[in-house]
C-alpha cells in the first residue's frame, strides 16, 4: 500500500489546453502510478472567481472530467472527485476559517493574487 497521498484539483473555469496537459496532468499520469492519489475539480474554488456564470462551472466540470480520462487518468489508479459533492470540505473549510489568524492567509501568494483579480470584479 502506498505511504504518501497526493491530493491536486484543478477549478473548472474553461476548457483544458496544452498548459494544463503539461503543466498539471502530465505530472498526475507519473504519481497515480507511483501515490495515493486524489485528484478533484475545485468547482467551489471556481465561484471565487466565476460566480456570475454558475452555469458555465456546472458544464466545465463534466468537460474537465472527460478531458481528465481522455488524457489518461485512471479512475483504478486514483480517486476523482468533484469538490461540492463532498460536504466534509465544507465543514472543513469552516473549521480552518475559525482557526487561521488572517496574516497567515495575506502571506499566501495565491490569496494575494485573488485578491487583487477580485478588485476588478463587480461585487
Amino acid at each position: 500500500m502506498y505511504s504518501d497521498r497526493v491530493l491536486s484539483g484543478m477549478r473548472p473555469t474553461g476548457r483544458l489546453h496544452l498548459g494544463h496537459y503539461h503543466g498539471v496532468l502530465k505530472n498526475w499520469l507519473r504519481l497515480q502510478n507511483e501515490y495515493q492519489c486524489l485528484f478533484f475539480v475545485a468547482d467551489w474554488h471556481a465561484l471565487t472567481t466565476h460566480y456570475d456564470t454558475p452555469q458555465m462551472i456546472e458544464e466545465n466540470v463534466r468537460d474537465m472530467t472527460i478531458d481528465w480520462l481522455a488524457a489518461g487518468v485512471d479512475p483504478a489508479q486514483a480517486t476523482l472527485f468533484v469538490q461540492s459533492r463532498v460536504i466534509e470540505h465544507a465543514e472543513l473549510h469552516l473549521l480552518l476559517s475559525m482557526m487561521t489568524p488572517l496574516g497567515w492567509l495575506e502571506r499566501v501568494p495565491t490569496y494575494k493574487d485573488q485578491q487583487e483579480k477580485l478588485t476588478e470584479k463587480d461585487l
